[in-house]
């Protein structure tokens, strides 16, 4: 047997889906998040399975997933390789050292501190476009 975990989040606000129902379409497999969006679907036969993801402030999403996924975790190395192939797409293969860890890291780390750098020029511009409020005496 085999299991399912991660982390459910709102794509939009980037807060977790707390109390989430995580399902396995066609089973009587499923979880529910926790506070941190975090959820656990255990005793998984191998195979192909649709996982369903309900809640109050989103559409039923559906991901299908195939293959065998018997006792498989993602790396850190993996789930960071992830972020970086959807948001810094573009530092992705800039450094090339040798050791591949260390071209990860160098990469990763420069899409990390390019977004830094972006997030706060524009909430410096959301700042100074703010108008002013008048205070009250």
């Amino acid at each position: 047997m085999g299991y399912l975990q991660g982390v459910a989040v709102d794509s939009i606000h980037g807060t977790p889906l707390v109390n989430a129902i995580i399902q396995l379409s066609g089973t009587d497999r499923m979880g529910i998040t926790d506070s941190l969006g975090r959820f656990l679907v255990d005793s998984i036969t191998p195979g192909s399975y649709k996982v369903e993801v309900d809640h109050a402030i989103l559409d039923t999403l559906g991901i299908l997933l195939t293959g065998s996924y018997q006792r498989r975790k993602v790396s850190l190395a993996q789930f960071t390789a992830g972020w970086r192939d959807t948001f810094g797409w573009f530092t992705k293969d800039l450094f090339a050292p040798s050791d591949p860890k260390i071209a990860e890291a160098v990469n990763d780390g420069l899409a990390a501190l390019i977004w830094v750098v972006v997030g706060s020029l524009v909430s410096k511009l959301i700042v100074r476009l703010t108008p002013a409020t008048k205070a009250k005496a």
